[in-house]
């Protein structure tokens, strides 16, 4: 059985050309259009690499921690950049976590990005999950709130050519790494995003400056990014960011919050003289036996796994017979639907 659902708001099209401040129509700055389709391949291959810092309370308590990768990879045949970032912590003593998974093409263009966030109060839950994925040049958005046992559904799409200079919750982590490496922070970086009620606001960047920041005892030198997210109901909230010469995030903190994200320590550096080889692992034959043997123990691994859990394949198979059943347009959305009680049923059984 699907969830109930108490609230349900579709919205078609045309509620996504006008922006939050009821009725400008908003766009993005030439200069930041023109920023994000001047990126070179070589830039991106220099964003190819692992960020992890930890959250920290101003007296200095750990209270989570914050990582983000991004590799190369495939979409639908297409090639890609995959982003995925992760912040897991607390808020007085309640788990909450943050998590985003975001495919991009070469000019930050989202293919499709997964948002989500949770916070686990004492007696309820606090769930969002928003998901965005281009389909036939339109931006299909899909958000489901929770809150306690209500559920919260809300839809829109946008025509691709009215998101021209979209940042999302996924990329713009990517365009901070690449404005970082350039050292460098065009003026008028005036991008488009989405606020909580998905519609189109402005977010801009601009340069912090280089500073001295310690780090493991070592006082390194940190540029500067500042993010700000607009608001015609609110005021703007920003985001500064400090990173590395290499581009990697050094510290990281809303302005106005007692919580800092900060490395920890500083990544290994090559020795001085030492050539970087492009690694071909395929034509290495120490590399590719320990890929092969390492494959034949994950596969073994996995396979135990299963044997252990044998629901697991019959959730899948009526998964899939259902699917095949209904033939749904919106695939991701239709899972969402079908493993929700599941999840209602694990809190129900941990409270």
């Amino acid at each position: 059985m699907e969830a109930p659902l108490e609230n349900e708001s579709p919205a078609g099209a045309s509620a996504g050309i006008q922006g939050a401040d009821h009725g400008e129509e908003l766009k993005a700055s030439d200069g930041a259009v023109t920023f994000m389709s001047d990126i070179e391949s070589a830039e991106l291959q220099r964003c190819v690499f692992a960020d992890s810092l930890v959250t920290v309370s101003e007296g200095g308590r750990d209270l989570g921690k914050f990582t983000v990768t991004v590799e190369f990879a495939h979409r639908s045949q297409q090639p890609c950049m995959l982003l995925h970032a992760q912040s897991q912590g607390a808020i007085d003593d309640s788990p909450c976590g943050t998590t985003v998974t975001a495919y991009l093409t070469a000019d930050l263009e989202v293919l499709e990005e997964d948002y989500h966030e949770y916070v686990k109060l004492e007696g309820h839950t606090l769930d969002k999950r928003c998901h965005m994925v281009q389909r036939d040049r339109q931006m299909v958005i899909d958000k489901v709130t929770i809150v306690g046992e209500e559920v919260t559904k809300e839809s829109v799409s946008y025509p691709m050519s009215v998101l021209r200079g979209l940042v999302t919750e996924g990329s713009n982590l990517l365009l901070m790494r690449l404005f970082a490496l350039k050292k460098k922070v065009p003026e008028d970086m005036t991008f488009m995003s989405l606020d909580q009620g998905l519609h189109i606001i402005h977010t801009t960047f601009s340069e912090l400056g280089v500073k001295q920041l310690e780090v493991e005892g070592e006082t390194v030198e940190v540029f500067g990014v500042e993010r700000t997210v607009h608001s015609v109901e609110d005021s703007p909230t920003s985001w500064q960011s400090y990173f590395l010469a290499d581009g990697r995030l050094a510290s990281r903190v809303q302005v106005g919050s007692p919580v800092t994200m900060r490395l920890l320590k500083l990544p290994s550096q090559p020795e001085k003289g030492f050539k970087k080889v492009p690694l071909i692992w395929e034509e290495d034959m120490q590399m590719c036996s320990k890929f092969m043997d390492r494959k034949e123990e994950l596969k073994a691994d996995h396979a135990s796994y299963l044997r252990q859990h044998p629901e697991i394949r019959a959730l899948i198979s009526d998964f899939l017979q259902f699917l095949l059943l209904r033939k749904p347009d919106d695939v991701v959305q239709f899972a969402r639907e079908y493993f929700l009680p599941f999840a209602s049923a694990v809190r129900q059984k941990q409270a």
